[in-house]
This record gives structure tokens, sequence and C-alpha cells, in this order.
């Protein structure tokens, strides 16, 4: 599940912050292993070139890093030294390096609900955008709203997660052809029995003209059109449901009331702009709740991978998917086990009347405030993020923040449409917890239990804990 592992993430930067604001900055001797030399990329290079280190946790970048640090350091007669950390205890380990190292990380990969830790702990700085990378032209607002700060850019956007709505276009049109032909027996216009046949004779052109026109209003724009499609197709022998998703994690479910439940502003680092309370969220968890009447989905049982399985057999018409089902798709496509067309749309809206917005996380580079290269480190960046976008996704299957990448990839260009309308991961250490606790109440939402009085509890907890950060 993917908010689980972020969840983990957030528990262990968590105590990091304990640390760096209740006693002063962590040290080499405050515990854990270092990471300097845990899988770097010993490149070629002379001693009187220009050098820097580049930290990331993820080896599913090594390859990508390796290329960039190479193509990089050519171009620019420098050396880019690529270090690749446990992710357990990264920003520990940054910051143990910074403090205590001949090999301080002069940029690294983080994502953007750490940068606030990561800016106040001094692992962060202002980024010296002197090309203008960083810029509208280049970015989405959600990207650079990610690696916003107190109205200070801190990082460069890499790459990102959202979420979007996959479907069986196959089923779709099965659907479109169910009802065109409903309709035309309830019109009477078929001959059920014509003369010398025991079939059925319709005006294929009329059929087909109704097929044409059902078809394109297939791919939903509300959960009304969902459970419209739900009540109204005879689903194949095979089909076990028509939408199923991992309603777990809070991931694939915060679309629900993302336009509505605000947590720290767009920048998410605004602890006055908490809005949980509020007439139009209670009504998108109440369409939430009932929602369980129709696809009978268990909380406690359910799993992300489990869902994406079971719709690449062909078991589902629709389902919710993070990027990592465009190349699952892809290449089943390509090796010809799945047996059904299928598209990517944007997440529906929760009604006519309200809408809704996916969450996205964002991992941007950061350029470290104890670097003594961080001019040198502030170009890598940005080369990083804009001319090697196009490779990232064939090197490591994430999806490139810049908006110029993947041009030819019809489904990534959906999911970068997503992440375009999203609303990043606070930055907030307030509201650290949050996330948990929302995941909660959706399950208890989803099971049940009274929308009113859930979110008035949430509300009351979180202004609490923000209150009481502020004092």
């Amino acid at each position: 599940m993917y908010f689980k592992k972020k969840l983990v993430s957030a528990a262990a930067v968590a105590a990091m912050a304990a640390l760096l604001f209740g006693g002063g900055r962590l040290t080499a001797e405050g515990g854990g292993d270092s990471a300097e030399g845990d899988g770097s990329s010993l490149l070629p290079w002379s001693a009187e070139k220009e050098t820097i280190y580049f930290w990331y946790s993820d080896e599913n970048m090594t390859n990508f890093l390796n290329s960039a640090a190479v193509s990089f350091g050519e171009r620019e007669d420098v050396r880019v030294i690529p270090v690749l950390a446990d992710g357990g205890e990264y920003l520990e380990a940054v910051n143990r390096a910074s403090v205590s190292s001949g090999q301080v990380p002069d940029a690294f990969i983080v994502s953007n609900d750490s940068l606030e830790k990561a800016y106040l702990a001094g692992l962060a700085s202002r980024i010296e955008d002197v090309t203008g990378v960083c810029g509208e032209q280049n970015f989405p607002a959600a990207a650079l709203s990610a690696v916003t700060y107190q109205d200070k850019l801190v990082a460069y956007p890499l790459f990102f997660e959202t979420s979007a709505l996959v479907y069986n276009d196959t089923y779709l049109q099965e659907w479109a052809s169910q009802i065109a032909m409903k309709e035309l027996l309830e019109g009477g216009e078929v001959d059920e029995n014509p003369e010398g046949t025991d079939g059925i004779a319709v005006d294929e052109e009329q059929l087909a003209a109704l097929r044409a026109e059902y078809y394109s209003r297939a791919v939903p724009a509300t959960v009304d059109d969902i459970l419209h499609i739900a009540d109204t197709f005879d689903v194949p022998l095979g089909v076990d449901g028509v939408m199923k998703w991992d309603v777990s994690d809070i991931f694939y479910n915060y679309w629900i009331v993302g336009n509505y439940m605000i947590v720290g502003g767009d920048n998410g680092d605004d602890p006055s702009q908490i809005h949980i309370n509020n007439p139009e969220t209670v009504q998108c968890l109440e369409v939430y709740k009932a929602l369980n009447q129709f696809f009978f989905i268990e909380s406690d049982t359910v799993d992300y991978g489990n869902v994406i399985d079971d719709f690449c057999q062909g078991k589902l018409v629709f389902t919710i998917a993070t990027t990592d089902v465009a190349k699952r798709l892809a290449d089943a496509a390509k090796e010809g086990v799945l047996g059904f067309e299928y598209g990517v749309a944007p997440l529906p809206g929760v009604s006519a009347e309200l809408g809704s917005r996916p969450m996205s996380v964002t991992n941007a580079v950061a350029v470290n405030s104890y670097s003594e290269h961080q001019e040198l480190a502030n170009r890598f960046a940005g080369y990083l993020v804009t001319e090697c976008a196009d490779s990232l996704y064939e090197r490591t299957g994430k999806v490139a923040a810049y908006a110029g990448a993947n041009a030819d990839n019809p489904v990534l260009q959906v999911f970068k449409q997503e992440y375009a309308d999203s609303i990043p991961l606070p930055k907030m250490m307030e509201t650290g917890n949050f996330w948990l606790q929302l995941e909660g109440l959706f399950s208890r939402v989803w099971n049940g239990a009274d929308v009113t009085q859930l979110v008035q509890e949430l509300d009351e907890a979180i202004s609490a804990q923000v209150s009481a950060a502020g004092k």
C-alpha cells in the first residue's frame, strides 16, 4: 500500500525532528550507521575536479543517477558521486554526514513532506535557480507548491506520485452495446421475430449510433456515473465487480475530500490554513460511506497489489491506481497476456455539485546548506530535473514532474494532468500524525460510523495539536 510505506518513513522522520528541535542537530554520535560510501558509484575522476556528493535512498534510481552524473560530469568537467543511503534513517544520515563528515551530501533527493524538517535543520537551502528552471514554463503549480516553504523555493521537483481512475475499455464498449440494444427494444425499434427467422432484426446504423453515443459518455465524470454503470451493466462471466480499490489506504481515498479538506494551504506549510470540518467535507464522506452498499469491499483485507492483479485479470471494470500501473499494463499488453483494452482517466467528481482532488507526493532535489559547492549542486539539480527528465521513466518507472517529459505516452499524460490538479502532501510537523488519523476516519466511515461526529473529532484533535505547537 502506497501510503502505508509513507507513514513508516514519516514516523522515522518525526523522531529525527524531535531530536533536531529538542536538543540541537543530530551528530554522528547520535546513533545509526553512516551512509557514507554505501552504494556510491565511484566514477572516473581526477583530484583537480570540483566534486559533489549526491545522496538518494531508492535503489531503483541508481542507473538513472549514474548516467546523469557521468553526462553532467563530462559536460561540466566536474565529478558527481551518487551515494545510496539507507531509507530508514535517511535524513538522520544526511544530517550526520553534514556535520561530522569530510564528504558532505551536497544535494539529495527528499520527499516534499519532509522539506520543512530538512529546511529548519539546515539541510535544505533556498535554491539558487539562476537559470529559472523552477518556473511555470517547466512545472505545474502543484510541483512548485510542493517545493515551496514559507514562500521560498527550497528544492527542485524531480518525480511524483498520484492516483487516477483506470478502466477496462472493452467492458465499457460492451456496456454501451447493451444499453443501446435495451433502448431499441424498449422503444419498439426492433423486430424480435422477423419473418423467416428466430432472431432479432435491428437497424444496424441506428444501433451503431446509439452505441457510439453511450460509449462517448462511458468514462465517468462523477461517482454517480459509476453507480449508473454498476446498476445497468450485465457484466460478463468472470467479472467480480464493477469497481474495487484499496479503501484501507488514504492515498487512494483522499480524492473524495481533497477539494474541501485543507491542511496547510496550497503549499502545505501554513498552520492557519486548517479547514477540516465543513459541510462539503461531510457531504463527500457521506457519499463515500454510501459506496460500501454498492461495492462491498472489506477494508481490513483489501490490498492494492491484489486489486491491480484482479484488474489485470479482467475481474474489474474500474479501479483507482498510482503511476506504477502504467508500466504494468503496458508490459502485459505487449506480452499479449492482457485480454482487453484499457484506459486511464481523471478521478471523477464526488457528484455533479461536489468536486474531487487527488493527493500527490513530490520527490525533489534539495541543496544542502552545509555544502561548500552549492553553485555546482544547484546546476546539477537543475540539469537532473529538466534535461534528464525524459529518461527517468524508462530507467526507473517514476514519472518526471517536468511538464515536457513523456509527451508520447498518453497514459502518463493523464497522471501528469491529475498531478497538476492535485494537492501536495503537507510539510507541517504540527500535523504529522494527521494522515494516520484521517486513514482511521475513512476506515470507520466505510464501515458505517457517523460522519459528522468523526469529522468534528478530527478537527478538534488537529486544531489542538496546532495550537499547542504554536505556544
